[in-house]
């Protein structure tokens, strides 16, 4: 077994108890940070303001004295934007727009139809009236967070985003600022954690309460969200990142070692997983990440996932690689062989499948324009990709026409009252002597 991160065959007795053993969730919950998490909520539900603040105080170190220190309004945002360098705001603006762009073709449209009795029904499409979006802060800053998931709630037409972020000691990237302006954020507040979920959740004096939370975070915001929900409605509750590589040896070795790294960097449960036919090419992988490794800013972190959750698994064939990553739903799914867009409808389970050797997974981190917040372990089964379509709500229309309530009434009734409900079969009956009838 490597030191780095583990091999595995598929071919071996022992694959199934590996792989699962690789893959496990550890996602059970923890009694002392739901207890924790839950007092949270509980003191800014009943102190608002004050609680918020005092929590910030403490958590974040925040030099704040009063709640109006941690708003920062559009004009702010806009001055961070302007003093970007402009290489920086460049490249900002180029993903700002390949996002919007991309999201602009998910917008739903209301429709209707008339059926066979003059009856008119269909789907009135709206969008929430206003959402919380949770940017993570502290160790790390991302202002493409903020890009991915405020853009698609403003193609939505969502009236109102207010983003909270953890500024500790009061610090906050300029970044984070600029491309709230780009994405057209309504107003951040500069507090974090579960205090800042349970701000959006239930508001306070100064923060509104919100329609929907999403975004990523620590699992302090993963489990205020899980309670929150069904006050507000949320994205997920995220899992580690994770990404999973099918590779047929025709791509660099070094190229393969860099993607893995780019995945483990992001913390130390994060997973990568390289899967190929060719045991020789997975050698070769392994020795470029050995002599890349200590060239890399974060290579504890990088050591530390790859030790805890990677692995460069051996299989017979593609088809067999193909099998494996939908078992598993990926987060993110990278096909590095030849002829990868062949087999695109085949990987039927990821979050997001990036095709070709030339198609990283950091180009949709930042700038290909499909969103990155994705579903996480193996929820891809059932989840989807953040996009327009959460940010609008779903109103059915049902229209009746004389003949057609009629018809339906004299249906509603009789399957009203196989299930012993009068009062629904009485209503429908008095229908049946509609006068307009």
């Amino acid at each position: 077994m490597s030191t780095l991160l583990r091999r595995l065959d598929a071919a071996s007795h022992s694959f199934q108890a590996d792989l699962t053993a690789l893959t496990a969730r550890h996602d059970e919950l923890d009694g002392e940070l739901v207890s924790r998490v839950t007092a949270i909520i509980a003191a800014v539900r009943a102190g608002g303001d004050a609680a918020l603040l005092e929590l910030t105080q403490q958590l974040d170190q925040h030099p704040a004295v009063a709640i109006t220190e941690l708003v920062i309004e559009p004009p702010a945002m806009q001055k961070a934007l302007d003093a970007l360098h402009p290489e920086t705001r460049a490249a900002l603006e180029t993903a700002a727009d390949r996002i919007r762009h991309y999201h602009q073709h998910q917008l739903g449209e209301s429709w209707s139809f008339e059926d066979d009795l003059g009856n008119r029904l269909g789907q009135q499409v709206t969008p929430m009236a206003r959402v919380g979006i949770y940017v993570p802060g502290g160790k790390a800053s991302y202002p493409s967070s903020v890009l991915m998931n405020a853009i698609p709630a403003k193609v939505a037409g969502v009236a109102e985003v207010v983003m909270v972020v953890p500024a500790p000691l009061g610090v906050i990237n300029p970044l984070v600022l600029a491309a709230a302006a780009l994405a057209g954020v309504d107003r951040i507040v500069t507090a974090g954690g579960a205090q800042a979920v349970a701000a959006l959740a239930f508001g306070t004096e100064t923060v509104p309460a919100v329609d929907k939370i999403v975004g990523p975070g620590n699992r302090y915001v993963a489990e205020a969200k899980r309670q929150v929900f069904g006050v507000v409605g949320i994205d997920m509750v995220a899992g580690p990142s994770e990404v999973l590589i099918i590779a047929d040896g025709s791509a660099p070795a070094s190229w393969m070692a860099m993607d893995l790294f780019s995945q483990a960097e992001h913390d130390e449960q994060a997973q990568a997983i390289l899967i190929c036919p060719d045991s020789t090419y997975l050698d070769a992988v392994e020795a470029s990440m050995q002599e890349l490794l200590n060239t890399m800013a974060r290579e504890d972190i990088i050591r530390a996932a790859l030790m805890n959750r990677g692995a460069l698994i051996k299989v017979g064939n593609l088809d067999e690689a193909i099998a494996l990553s939908n078992k598993l739903a990926p987060e993110h799914l990278q096909l590095a062989f030849e002829g990868a867009e062949a087999r695109v409808s085949d990987l039927t389970v990821a979050g997001a499948i990036f095709v070709g050797a030339l198609s990283c997974e950091s180009l949709g981190d930042y700038c290909a324009g499909p969103n990155h917040v994705l579903p996480t372990s193996s929820t891809a089964r059932f989840s989807s990709p953040l996009g327009v379509y959460d940010f609008q709500k779903r109103s059915s229309i049902i229209h009746c026409s004389p003949k057609g309530a009629v018809a339906l009434a004299g249906v509603a009734s009789v399957l009203a009252r196989g299930e012993s409900l009068e009062a629904h079969a009485r209503s429908a009956e008095l229908r049946l002597s509609n006068p307009e009838s």
